[in-house]
Parts: C-alpha cells; sequence; structure tokens
C-alpha cells in the first residue's frame, strides 16, 4: 500500500455543543403555529397560544458536523388533516397546551475542521425583533466563523471570518506550542460584543456592527431584501496578562449593565489536591466593564477566596444580574453588592471559617455540570451521573439571599443543555441520546396535590407496553427499552422545605440518536444472513456491533449499511418487468367521503398486477394472493407499464402499450387506444407506444415513445377518461425526455404559496372544485416536464401554463430559481455560471450533450410543514435531489422581471403573474449513494414511491444499486439495500399476512413479499439497533462458532468506604492497620466488572445475556479475546475465550492481573450457554491485551510480552520480549508477525520464529507517539502498519530494512499521515469486495488480495482507509488540489490545514502525503456539470474516470 483513500462512511453523532437563537426566522414574524381551522374560537383558546411565544432554532454540532433545527409544536387539540401522517413524535402526552414538539431538520454541513465551541450572537430585542442572530463558531486555535441564514440559498453563508494564527500573530502564544483547550467563545447577551479567549490569556473581542450601521448599498446586494441577521463590525486582542491574570478558567457576560460587562473566573496561584489543606480558595472573580468603542477595560468590581476547584459562570438573567460560581463542592453567587453561597457536601470549605454555611438538603458533586436557565431565577443543572438539580436564587429586589437546591429527575448525561424559547430545553449528549425536553412550571409549591396526579398520569405514560407506541416517532423504540425512570423528566418531586421553590414538571418531546463514543466493535453475522449469498450481496449478512455510551446510558449498538428486509415468502417468477398494487372501492356513494381520510391507510389492497415479457398476470391481493387472470377483465395478452387508482380509489386505470383500460373492480367499463396525433401517417401510429406513464387522480400522464405526450383526463362524475394532448405540447417540436405529475395534496397546497398571486389561484381551485360536485382534498396538480435539451418545466394541470423554468437541469446547479427571475446582479453564482460556460472550450462541449433525464419524480410526504423534493435521474446513472424552499424575492428583483418579461414578448407579460415566482429549489447531497451504471436497454421506472411501509415513508430505487430513501425530519436518509443485487420491480403491498410491507421482483427472476425490519431505528445515517446495558461497555468480541458476543461491561456499585479501603492495603506484606481507624462513614462509588456472553436473537427480539462471569472485587476486566490454541497433548484446536484483567489497588500496591480461559457450550435446546473455567493464572503486571499467534496464546503483561502454549490443563512460557516500555493498547497478529502499539512509546513490529522458539524486534518507531488503535494494512503482497493517535492523527509506516535511512532495519519509515479529526478506537481489517476493474484481474493477484480498515471513533463515526492504486490515486489527488479553490467551504476552512498532521507542539518530521479525503472528493458531484468538465479537463482526464474511479472505491468499501 503505498497510497490510500480516507473515507467517513458514518458521520459523528455525539453533540457536543447545542444553542438556540432565531436563524432562520425572526422573532417578529414568528406567527403561532395554530392550523387555519381554529381561527374563529381563539379566544376561548388564548392561554395555548400565548404559553409557546416565538420558539428560536436548534444548532448544535458533533464533531465537524453543524447542524440548524426549527423546532415544530403542536397545539393541544390542533389535530388538522395533516397530522395523520405515519410517524408521530407526540411523545409524552399534552402539556401546558402542547401535545408534541418536534425538531426538524433545515440545513446540515460536514465542516472541514471540529467546532471547539459554539455561540448564537443575538441582536437583542433591538427593532421589534425583526433581525436575526448570527451562529459564531471558534476552531482549534484561534479561528472565528461567524455564520448567517441566508433565504435565497436557504443555507447559512460566512459574514465574517477572523483568524489569529500564522506567522502575523505568532507573540500572542509567547513561545508556547501546545494549549490545553481551544478557544473558550462568549457572546454579551444583549449582542453588543462577544469574546474569545485564545492561547490561554489573550481575549479577543469581536464588536457587533450596530443596528442601522452599515452601507446601505452593500446590504441590499448581499441580501436582496431579506432579513439583516447580526454582524460582526471590527475585532481586537486584550492581553489578559497585562491585567494580572494567571490561570484563566472561565469567563462570561453578564445581564444588567449598560455597557457589556465581562466577568473572568481565574486562579491566583495554582494547588493540587495534596495542599488543599494549607491553600484552598486561590480563585477570585473580575468583572471588566468592556468599552468597545475606546478599546478600555477597566475593572469594575472582584471578589476573592473562591474554591480551588471552581470551574464554571453562569450569568444570572435580569432583573437579579451577578454570576453563579459552580465548583465540585459549592455554588456561589456573586454580584456587585451582594454575595451567598451552598454548600453541596461535606467536602465545601467555607471562605472564612467564621460563619455557618448554608447547606444544601442532599449530597451532590458538581464537578462536571452543565447548566441552563429555565426562568430568570431557576437554573436546571445536570451532574455527572445525569441527574437534573433544580437551583431557586431566593430573591428580593436585587438581593439574592440564598440558594435553593432541589433534586428533579434522572436523564441523560450530558455534554450541553441550551433553552429554547420559553417551555422547551434540549439536553445535549455525548454518551447518550440527545433529549428535547418540555417544561412547565407549577407556580409557588403551596399545593402538591395536582403535581401528584400529574406526576402518575405521566408515569403512566410513560411505562404503556411497547406495543402501542412502537411507530410514534423513529427512535421510539429505543426509549421503550429503558424503564420509566430512566427516561421519564415528568414532574420533580414536592419539596419538603416551606420554601418559594417553584414545581416544575417535564415531558420528554422528541431525541435525536447518538451510537458514540465507539470504544470498540465486532463484525458479526446477522440473525438472517443468507449462506448462499456472493459478492457484494455478502455483505449485508454482518453486522458491526458497537460498545457505545457510558454509565446508565451504555448500549450495544447494532449498526448495517444496508437494509435486510425480513422474507415472509418468496416465488419463482422469472422475466418480470415490473408489479403494482391496487386499491378498489366497492361503495359507489359518496358520503363516504368523510370518513375516508380514516380509513385510507388501513385499507389492503385489492389486485396484484405483475407483468412479464409478454402477459400479464393478475393476482387478488387482499388476502392468500390467488391467481384470477382469467376472470378479470384486465389487459392480459401483452406487459403492462403501469397501473393505478383513479377517482378516489373507486377505478383501477391500467396502462399497455398500446392503450389503456378503466376498470371497477374486476370489470372493464372503459377501453382506450392510442393513436399518433396525425392519423393519416398509419405506419407511424404502428411503432408508437407508451413508454413511461404518471397517475394523480384524476389524471394520467403518458410519455410516448417518439417523446411526445398525452394526458387522459377524468371526469370524476361518469368515472370515464378521454384523451387530450396538452395545447402546450401538442405542435411543439421540442422532444420530452421524461415527465411526471405531481399532485400537492393538504388543506393548504404548499405549491401555492410559492405564486405571487395566491388568493387568485385558490379562488379558480375552488370553482374547478364545485364544478364536477365532489369534494376533492383540496390540492393542485402540476405537470413537471424535462426536454431532451436539459431544460425542465413545470405546467398547472388542465390548464398548462408554464408556472416555473430552468435551463440546464441535467447539470445540476446547487439551486434552481425560475428563469423568469433575473437576479439582481450581486449573485456571484450566475456570473460565475457564465465565465465556465464561456472558458469550457467547444471541444468537450459534446460529452456532456448525450446526458439526459430519464426519469423524474416529485412528492410531497405528510407532515405539517413539509415542502416537496423532486427527483430526476439521468442516463448516466447520476441521481439529482432537490428539496424546495420558498423564497420572497424583493422588489427590485420583480422590476427586473417585468421589464425583462416585458422585452420577450407580449404574450409571457400576462402569464408570469401566476407564476410560482417565489419557489426555488436547493439540491440535496447524497454521498451515500453510490451511482449505478445504466444498462443500454430501454429504462424501466426505478423510483417507487412510499407512504407507509412498516410506518415510514419516502421512496424506493430499484436497478443495480437498490437504495431506500426515507424521509425523517424533512431529511432524506439513503440506506441501500444490497441482499439481493439487481431489483428488477417493486411494490408496496399491505393485507392481511404482510402488515404495510413490500413486495420486489429481483433480477434473478425472484419475487419476494417482506417486512421491513422493526427493531431498528432508520432515522440515523445507518439503521441502528439499541440495545440497553445500564452499564458501561468496554470491549466486544465475536465468537463466531457459537455466534455469541462475550463483552466487558462496568456496573457503578455504592460501597461503604471502609470496605473500600481495606480492599487498597496489600495483603501480602500483612500490614494490618488497626481497625479503629477505618471507622469512616459515608460511601463510595466503585466500578465492579464482569463479562457478559450475549446471544443475538434470532426474530429479531431483544438481546438475551446467556452467561456471566463475574470479577473478583477490585480487578477490572481490561480485554476479552476469542482465541484458538493448539492444544500440545491432543495436538487438537481448540476454541476458547481468553480474558485479561487486572486489580486496582491504588498506588501503594504491586500491579498483579489474572488470565483468564473460559469454554463455552451451546445446549441443544438452546436455553442456556454454559461457561465453564478452563484455567486461571495470576501474572505480575496488568494483562491489557491477549492474542493468539499460530495456536500458541501471546500475553502482554505489564511491562514485557509472553508467548504461551497450550498444554490442555495449563499455559507454559515459551519466550518472551520486554517490549513494550510502559503499557501495551493494541495487539494484531498477521501470520508470524507482531504489531504492538504502546500507550506512550508508538508501535513495536516483532517476528515469531517457531525454529528457535524467538521472538525478534524486527523494527520500530523512535518518536513518542500515544497510541490509541494499530492493525496492519494489507494490499497486495506489502504490509503496511497503521495507527491513530491521541492528536487524532492516523499514520502509517512500513518496514523496508533496504532502504538507508531505516537504519538497517531498525526504524519504521512513514508511508502516510492524516488528521483525522477524532479519537480511532478500533480498526478493523475487511477484504475490499471486486469492482468493475477488478473483475478480470486474476485471483490471488495485487488487485484481489486487498484489504481495508473500517474504524470506529469517539465521536460516534465510522469511516474506512482503503488502499489504491497509483494511477486512482493520482488522478484524485490531482482532482483534491483543485477542489480546494473550486468548492465553496462552509465557514470559510481550508480542508488542506485541517487533515495536517497535528503533533500539538511535539517535533515531528512530516510524512509524505499519500491519502487521499474523501469527504472533500464527494463535493465534486455536487458541482454543476459544466465545471465538473472543465475541473476534469485541467487535470487532464474525464469526467467519467473520475466518476468511475469514486464509484468503485464507494463499491469496494461497501460493508456491512
Amino acid at each position: 500500500m503505498s497510497f490510500a483513500a480516507y473515507k467517513m462512511m458514518h458521520a459523528p453523532t455525539g453533540i457536543e455543543n447545542c444553542a438556540s437563537g432565531f436563524i432562520t426566522h425572526s422573532a417578529a414574524d414568528f406567527a403561532p403555529q395554530i392550523p387555519p381551522i381554529q381561527t374563529d374560537d381563539l379566544d376561548s383558546d388564548w392561554p395555548a397560544a400565548k404559553a409557546t411565544g416565538p420558539i428560536p432554532n436548534l444548532v448544535v454540532t458533533a464533531g465537524n458536523v453543524l447542524e440548524v433545527y426549527v423546532v415544530r409544536v403542536q397545539e393541544e387539540g390542533a389535530t388538522g388533516r395533516e397530522s395523520k401522517g405515519p410517524v408521530q413524535a407526540n411523545r409524552g402526552g399534552v402539556m401546558a397546551g402542547l401535545s408534541g414538539a418536534s425538531l426538524e431538520l433545515v440545513c446540515h454541513y460536514r465542516l472541514h475542521g471540529n467546532v471547539e465551541a459554539m455561540a448564537v450572537l443575538s441582536v437583542g430585542g433591538v427593532d421589534g425583533g425583526r433581525k436575526r442572530d448570527s451562529i459564531i463558531l471558534t476552531f482549534r486555535d484561534a479561528k472565528i466563523s461567524v455564520l448567517e441564514f441566508d433565504d435565497s440559498i436557504h443555507g447559512l453563508r460566512s459574514s465574517s471570518m477572523h483568524c489569529f494564527e500564522g506567522p502575523d500573530w505568532l507573540h500572542l502564544k509567547r513561545g508556547r506550542e501546545s494549549f490545553a483547550r481551544g478557544p473558550l467563545l462568549k457572546v454579551d447577551p444583549q449582542g453588543r460584543c462577544a469574546g474569545v479567549l485564545v492561547y490561554g490569556l489573550q481575549m479577543i473581542i469581536l464588536k457587533a456592527a450596530e443596528a442601522g450601521s452599515g452601507l446601505v448599498g452593500e446590504e441590499n446586494a448581499f441580501s436582496s431584501g431579506t432579513a439583516v441577521s447580526a454582524r460582526i463590525e471590527s475585532s481586537y486582542v486584550i492581553n489578559l496578562r497585562d491585567l494580572d491574570m494567571k490561570h484563566v478558567k472561565d469567563f462570561i457576560f453578564v445581564h444588567g449593565y449598560i455597557e457589556p460587562v465581562m466577568v473572568i473566573l481565574h486562579e491566583m496561584e495554582l494547588t493540587w489536591a495534596g495542599r488543599v489543606s494549607w491553600k484552598h480558595n486561590t480563585c477570585m472573580v473580575s468583572a471588566l466593564s468592556i468599552s468597545t468603542t475606546l478599546k478600555q477595560h477597566p475593572l469594575i468590581w472582584s471578589a476573592a477566596n473562591l474554591p480551588h476547584d471552581a470551574y464554571k459562570l453562569l450569568a444570572v438573567p435580569s432583573p437579579i444580574g451577578g454570576v453563579l460560581v459552580i465548583s465540585a463542592n459549592a455554588i456561589h453567587y456573586q454580584s456587585q453588592s451582594a454575595s451567598c453561597m451552598l454548600a453541596l457536601n461535606n467536602f465545601a470549605v467555607s471562605v472564612d471559617s467564621s460563619q455557618e454555611m448554608p447547606r444544601s438538603s442532599f449530597n451532590v458533586e458538581l464537578d462536571a455540570a452543565n447548566a441552563t436557565w429555565l426562568l430568570n431565577d431557576v437554573v436546571v443543572l445536570s451532574t455527572k451521573t445525569g441527574e437534573l438539580l433544580l437551583l431557586t436564587l431566593v430573591y428580593d429586589g436585587r438581593v439574592v439571599h440564598r440558594l435553593d437546591l432541589s433534586k428533579s429527575r434522572a436523564s441523560v448525561l450530558t455534554s450541553d443543555m441550551t433553552t429554547i424559547g420559553n417551555s422547551l430545553f434540549f439536553l445535549g449528549s455525548r454518551l447518550g441520546d440527545s433529549l428535547l425536553v418540555q417544561f412547565s412550571c407549577g407556580g409557588m409549591g403551596t399545593s402538591p396535590l395536582p403535581l401528584v396526579l400529574k406526576d402518575e398520569a405521566a408515569d403512566i405514560e410513560g411505562d404503556v407496553p411497547s406495543a402501542k407506541r412502537l411507530r410514534r416517532s423513529p427512535s421510539d423504540a429505543l426509549q421503550d427499552m429503558f424503564n420509566g425512570e430512566e427516561l421519564s423528566l415528568y414532574g420533580s418531586a414536592p419539596n419538603n422545605t416551606q420554601s418559594a421553590q417553584k414545581t416544575f414538571s417535564f415531558a420528554v418531546r422528541d431525541s435525536l440518536i447518538n451510537i458514540g463514543p465507539i470504544k470498540d466493535f465486532a463484525y458479526g453475522l446477522r440473525d438472517n444472513a443468507d449462506p448462499n449469498a456472493t459478492g457484494i450481496a455478502k455483505q449485508s449478512n454482518y453486522e458491526l456491533v458497537c460498545c457505545s455510551g457510558h454509565g446508565k446510558n451504555g448500549a450495544l449498538c447494532v449498526l448495517q449499511q444496508s437494509v435486510r428486509p425480513e422474507m415472509i415468502t418468496q416465488e419463482q417468477l422469472p422475466g418480470c418487468k415490473g408489479i403494482w398494487t391496487v386499491y378498489h372501492k366497492n361503495t359507489r356513494s359518496h358520503n363516504v367521503d368523510s370518513s375516508r381520510t380514516d380509513l385510507e391507510d388501513d385499507e389492503y389492497h385489492a389486485y396484484l398486477i405483475i407483468s412479464l415479457e409478454t402477459r400479464t398476470m393478475v393476482l387478488e391481493a387482499a388476502s392468500n394472493l390467488e391467481e384470477v387472470t382469467e376472470t378479470v377483465d384486465y389487459y392480459v395478452q401483452g406487459g403492462t407499464i403501469a397501473a393505478g387508482n383513479l377517482f378516489g380509489r373507486r377505478r383501477v386505470v391500467q396502462v399497455f402499450a398500446r392503450g389503456a383500460r378503466i376498470l371497477d373492480g374486476a370489470f372493464m367499463t372503459q377501453d382506450l387506444s392510442f393513436r399518433a396525433p396525425n392519423s393519416e401517417s398509419a405506419v407511424v401510429s404502428e411503432s408508437l407506444t407508451v413508454s413511461s406513464v404518471s397517475i394523480a387522480d384524476p389524471f394520467v400522464l403518458l410519455r410516448m415513445t417518439d417523446g411526445s405526450v398525452q394526458l387522459l383526463v377524468g371526469d370524476p362524475s361518469t368515472c370515464s377518461v378521454s384523451i387530450s394532448i396538452p395545447a402546450a405540447f401538442e405542435n411543439s417540436k421540442k422532444l420530452i425526455s421524461a415527465c411526471t405529475l405531481y399532485y400537492d395534496k393538504g388543506p393548504e397546497p404548499w405549491l401555492r404559496k410559492t405564486s405571487t398571486d395566491a388568493w387568485l389561484s385558490t379562488g379558480i381551485q375552488e370553482a374547478i372544485d364545485g364544478a364536477d360536485g365532489t369534494a376533492h382534498e383540496q390540492g393542485d396538480i402540476y405537470c413537471i416536464v424535462c426536454y431532451e435539451s436539459g431544460t425542465l418545466e413545470i405546467f398547472d394541470v388542465p390548464n398548462f401554463n408554464c408556472v416555473f423554468s430552468v435551463d440546464k437541469f441535467v447539470s445540476g446547479k446547487t439551486h434552481l430559481i425560475d428563469t423568469f427571475i433575473h437576479e439582481p446582479s450581486g449573485d456571484p453564482q450566475k456570473t460565475l455560471d457564465k465565465n465556465t460556460e464561456e472558458m469550457s472550450g467547444q471541444g468537450r462541449k459534446e460529452n456532456s450533450q448525450n446526458l439526459k433525464v430519464v426519469e423524474l419524480a416529485m412528492q410531497r410526504w405528510s407532515g405539517h410543514h413539509s415542502r416537496p423534493f423532486l427527483f430526476g435521474i439521468l442516463t448516466d446513472g447520476t441521481i439529482l435531489c432537490y428539496h424546495a424552499y420558498l423564497f420572497e424575492a424583493s422588489e427590485n428583483a420583480s422590476k427586473n422581471e417585468d421589464l425583462a418579461s416585458g422585452q420577450n414578448s407580449a404574450t409571457l407579460g400576462n402569464i408570469s403573474t401566476s407564476r410560482l415566482r417565489n419557489l426555488r429549489f436547493v439540491r440535496v447531497p447524497l454521498d451515500a449513494y453510490a451511482k449505478e451504471e445504466i444498462s443500454s436497454e430501454a429504462p424501466s421506472q426505478r423510483i417507487t414511491l412510499f407512504k407507509n411501509v412498516g410506518g415510514y415513508q419516502g421512496l424506493f430505487l430499484s436497478g443495480s444499486r437498490p437504495a431506500w430513501f426515507m424521509i425523517f425530519r424533512e431529511r432524506l436518509r439513503v440506506h441501500l439495500q444490497q441482499c439481493d443485487g439487481p431489483i428488477a420491480a417493486f411494490a408496496v403491498l399491505h393485507n392481511v399476512n404482510c402488515n404495510h410491507g413490500l413486495i420486489y421482483v429481483t433480477s434473478q427472476g425472484i419475487l419476494k413479499i417482506c417486512m421491513l425490519p422493526s427493531v431498528s431505528s432508520y432515522d440515523n445515517y445507518w439503521p441502528v439497533k439499541k440495545i440497553p446495558l445500564k452499564g458501561t461497555p468496554h470491549q466486544v468480541t465475536y465468537f463466531a462458532e457459537k455466534n455469541l458476543y462475550p463483552l466487558i461491561v462496568s456496573v457503578p456499585v455504592i460501597k461503604p468506604l471502609n470496605q473500600v479501603l481495606s480492599s487498597l492495603i496489600d495483603q501480602e506484606v500483612g500490614h494490618q492497620i488497626e481497625h479503629d481507624s477505618l471507622s469512616v462513614d459515608g460511601s463510595y462509588t466503585v466500578d465492579e466488572f464482569e463479562v457478559r456472553i450475549l446471544e443475538p436473537e434470532k426474530s429479531g427480539g431483544p438481546w438475551q445475556t446467556r452467561a456471566t462471569i463475574p470479577m473478583q472485587s477490585s480487578e477490572n476486566a481490561l480485554t476479552v479475546r476469542v482465541v484458538t490454541l493448539l492444544n500440545t497433548t491432543t495436538k487438537e484446536n481448540e476454541t476458547l475465550l481468553a480474558i485479561g484483567t487486572a486489580y486496582l489497588q491504588g498506588e501503594d500496591v504491586a500491579a498483579r492481573g489474572r488470565v483468564l480461559l473460559y469454554s463455552a457450550e451451546v445446549n441443544a435446546d438452546n436455553s442456556k450457554t454454559l461457561v465453564s473455567e478452563v484455567y486461571s493464572k495470576e501474572l505480575k503486571g496488568a494483562i491489557s491485551a491477549l492474542a493468539s499467534l499460530q495456536g500458541h496464546l501471546l500475553i502482554a503483561s505489564g511491562p514485557k510480552i509472553i508467548l504461551h502454549k497450550w498444554t490442555g490443563s495449563e499455559l507454559n512460557g515459551v519466550a518472551f520480549f520486554d517490549v513494550p516500555p510502559l503499557y501495551v493498547v493494541s495487539l494484531n497478529i498477521v501470520k508470524n508477525f507482531i504489531l504492538l502499539g504502546d500507550i506512550h512509546k508508538s508501535i513495536y513490529f516483532l517476528s515469531w520464529k517457531e525454529q528457535g522458539a524467538q521472538l525478534s524486534l524486527l523494527a520500530k518507531d523512535f518518536g513518542s507517539l500515544d497510541c490509541f488503535a494499530t492493525e496492519f494494512l494489507i494490499d497486495g503482497s506489502t504490509l503496511s502498519l497503521v495507527v491513530s493517535d491521541e492528536q487524532k492523527n492516523v499514520q502509517i509506516f512500513y518496514y523496508a530494512p533496504k532502504m538507508s535511512e531505516s537504519w538497517k532495519g531498525q526504524k519504521l519509515l512513514s508511508r502516510a499521515e492524516f488528521h483525522v479529526g477524532a479519537h480511532v478506537t478500533k480498526f478493523l481489517r475487511l477484504q475490499m469486495l471486486p469492482t468493475s476493474d477488478r473483475n478480470n484481474a486474476a485471483p490471488g493477484s495485487d488487485k484481489t488480495n486487498r484489504f481495508a480498515l473500517l474504524f470506529g471513533t469517539l465521536d460516534g463515526s465510522i469511516g474506512c482507509i482503503a488502499p489504491l492504486d497509483e494511477l486512482t490515486f493520482r488522478r484524485l489527488q490531482s482532482l483534491q488540489k483543485k477542489l480546494v479553490d473550486a468548492v465553496p467551504h462552509v465557514a470559510g476552512l481550508n480542508p488542506r490545514s485541517f487533515r495536517q498532521f497535528h503533533s500539538n507542539g511535539k517535533a515531528h518530521r512530516s510524512g509524505p502525503d499519500s491519502i487521499v479525503d474523501c469527504e472533500l472528493l464527494h463535493h465534486y458531484e455536487m458541482l454543476p456539470l459544466e465545471e465538473q468538465l472543465e475541473i476534469a479537463h485541467q487535470i487532464g482526464t474525464t469526467r467519467s474516470q473520475i466518476m468511475s474511479s469514486l464509484h468503485d472505491l464507494n463499491l469496494g468499501t461497501s460493508f456491512l
């Protein structure tokens, strides 16, 4: 392996920072979200409307991912027609007038840098809350980016960037190279300035632009008439060393001063645990008044003598003001005029020993707490054990008298929390799922009676059996696995103390799934694996079982990259071209219409229509799928092109090559045949057949093989259909390459809002509705057409006026804007496009000319605020996916438009009034989807939309790379389905035996009826199933022979303190301490370790613990491995479970450890697994790693490794080597080579020789490196050594004794280095899959014997490092260099600097740059086609070659 590619396959999910602010809307334009039905009785319901108030956005970051969400609340009783959708997140009952709240994604970005801190720059209450807030992000060392939401592109845009790195700013570091933490960021509550603490003691003040300042002209060019966001105007640096501060721990801006006032928490002189009795109150707070205009910062007040372990400041909101200082054992309140404190446990030290300290009623440690304000005098604190505490400030005027602390409920272990609006808060977590919680305050705690009732009801709600509430929200299934107490944040117990304690009740409303931190993972078989599968299909036999979470959030996450449906039945069915399921309503009467909406989802399908090459089969679908082809009037003599329902499911339309039939159940009511429009040329009409069909009740759109279009118009009153050719296409010469109908359903059709004269169009629509006598679900139908030239047009049906058009839809621009709107010249995108077109010479024009759109689909799935998606498939297999959004262009833009339309022609003037001029589309990246090679035969329709398959909605893409596109929170989740190879046809099936299931036909001609696996949550990058463990998982391994997962779990146990202390005494030396000195009362939490042996459940149910191996007291299990040992007496191989442990007894006791060998037997009736201990032996030193090496057992015990042979009854040492200087982190073995990673001293490469029975050191890395994980990388015949380290890098070394710089082979040489940006904890070596260019390679050659490394990280991300051949690498590397400049990077981050090796100030000689970054290469597919061709030309290759290189890499690594 000389070259490799780094690829992120699952983005990070552990949320580190969260904040709330009005990013996508301002507080003023927040209309209370009450559906229109409620407007008349508003006055009766006014408290509910008032309670929610304007709700800000939620912004979260996880690793290098930035996401902005909008919070949708559902008022109680406001169950409009829309809320009947299958996925409704109404968790937690009704509280305070809200029946539910859910998060909906606005935008999602993967940045080229890890976000260190995030804050929202708000404008305060200036000009009635019209301005919006901005997001400030800081990145490692000293980069600051300010982002604002731009409506015109429906995304974030950088408004300013501030960098204090590089040669100009070296003096800020004052000679230091490494700093303990990244930039710390805080914002003034009124938005006048922000402060960033970098390099330990340099404070950067960012001054915000004042409202109304700034050049007006520039403002308009930037954001054409959209809302203005808060901006940063200038910045300057304050050196805190000049103010006599040495060790700054935290700072914050306080409320209630005329100028911004910054309070800094700093330590005068350091102390440590051993000196606390002499020196304890070493911290102090200083308040500086920041004058941004004068750049002065006078000290206005300070307070000293704060505890040495104070670490966090909280600014108390107005009207109280001041700060809370949080330390591990006490909370202090400080303001200019008053101070008070609250001791949290016995370790708190009073400021001066004379006065008595107020104590809280219970003991708690607050040494890693997060906090957010619920009211202006109540703050909720989340402790390190995941408990929520409520701290109330008891005040009079502006003087705080005392602090009151009360316990609330247990919840998730948080990494950050934020309040959203006035009734919700969000708990962001790296260690568990993040939760959106609603709170309501019950006023003063006078009568606890109603609270108890509410509490009871809430707990009952929490314990509903999981079957009933399985599908209300995607992660509900997970929530149910936790018991009631675990996640029920409902209610706080009434407080006994007669205080002004407010009582709160809580309800979990939504949750974001998290699979991090992945400490270890195993790769095992799924329960429904198919033993005969080969190639890529074989990969979906496997799943990844990850140890994730911590403490009570600990869980096993079972991840599968591809969906594998659970099969109900299968049949041989060769030559199938398509399948459809249709409904049939028996009732003719119209009065069913009112109740129709409720029953629609549960109606069974009536017929299943299967189109074969020469005939059509019809099966009766409601129960047992009997064939009824002979007895129905369907057209069965040839293949069917499409079938569907018309007239509210009262009729079925079946379209075949030369005609169509309308059927009522089994009886035909109408037969149509298609002719060419000019019927005198009969020769032409012979070859004219239907090629694709789109049905939207009551219209059917047909595209003929010659590129013309015909429309079947239905008449609901007679249930009959007539053929017409739309006037718009009647004599047009433009050939149509794809077309579809879009039915904009719902009480308020979405596209109608985008038209400027909305009142006009609604009036017309109602008139049409009234004419045909039946009340439609009011909605509009549109026809979307793509011409051979690549232009896309949207027409309204049935008038066929063009309402939206886009030139060059094929090129895949990032935004689609109606061509009739001429943007003001300020838009850089347009001018750029023109330039590239001029630059790209004629020579390369033709290879883009043959790209056409072969299929279109547009759909808006149910949900109150959903927006339509538009999909297009091109001839080369590229899938374009767009999401519609609304943008009201400013006045000057529309003036331009009127001018333009006036010049073009007179006729356009009157059309343009009804255009959807506010409609725009933004392109959605689909990098999870590897596109397929399109075959030359006539394209079949590949997109099937579904509204309810197993409770999910989205679309299914058939073809050679089938995939599920599911919609959650207005975001697309793409999950491949590889288990059956290519899929020829797909349909939804809902009947007695198959509840909301699916039916598909593989290209091998097998028809399968399936259900989606139910346990998984699909609202994640990969489908995931979580198995709660109620403890911290540490390491897992797969016992393949018995299909078991042995797993190390530690559970915290509270023990009496004297019992813990007595275990720390060295028993061997026999220091018997007198017992009276040990009578210490109190308790201490100890982790107790055990090895659990889990078996995956066959039917997809919960996993069962089959056996448990407990450890002794104060013994930690460090490693568990399945090893194959050669029994030297019987000469047979035995597969055993090996466990390595260590005794933790403090620093005075010599380290010892045990090695344990167990055998596992599974009984025939499969009820119990018998695990029996075969051998155990105590060794010196901790046993931190084990491996089997050619039938021997290699044990890393303390500072040496020992090789043992197994006699069947005991282990005997054969060879040893004093190699790891400190502690082995990981041990890998290939053949007789050993790779060993040490915790500080980098890696060692050894070999084992059987003849002389000796372990010998081949080479080592002489640098110092804190290893996290190691593994061998095999590429053909070359062996490389990969290591990940504590600075989030990955390095690849190789052994080359012939090279002079390797010091005669003693030194490992660097082959590549790369910054991953996350701690890689485990590598797994997997063989790469054969791709198109490898099919012809001889077996066993370099091309086939090629392995990639799959890795998991502490952020919850999964990626892989795959070897590349030199040609591909050179091509992709030159593309990568181009893309650094060609792609606009979010937040202005440079991908090259992010991927540089981070050495944290240590001397490091940089290695070669031979890893390409697929995170950057993914952007190539998102560029417009013209730019793709241009870039490919500049690096001397073609677009198709680049695409096939990326595609092969995707295919070769599509594991799982």
